[in-house]
């Protein structure tokens, strides 16, 4: 699937904002380099959240480039959120800083 179809189609889900459970969450981070903010994620995290109060499974996918760019895991990012029949996608914006 093309990167930019992948992203909208995405996009459109977090738009939905929350319907309830099940709740997929996807999180870009990226290194940031002499203290400044990342511009390039490298790692995304996605987080499956069955029920309110439940333990959140996580999965990390890594990129040479940019992982919002990447056609694989964008196109992976959304055949999890259509498997799991998820009611509500967040997104947190920007992207965080990846540990030391």
């Amino acid at each position: 699937m093309n990167v930019d179809k992948a992203k909208k189609r995405i996009a459109k889900q977090v738009k939905k904002g929350f319907h309830g459970y099940p709740l997929v969450s996807l999180e870009y981070f990226g290194k940031a380099h002499f203290g400044k903010t990342p511009d390039s994620a490298s790692e995304v995290v996605i987080s499956y959240t069955e029920e309110e109060g439940a333990e959140p499974q996580k999965q990390t996918f890594a990129s040479g480039g940019d992982a919002r760019e990447d056609e694989t895991i964008q196109s992976t990012l959304l055949k999890i959120i259509e498997r799991a029949d998820a009611k509500t996608v967040t997104e947190i914006d920007g992207i965080s800083t990846l540990p030391s």
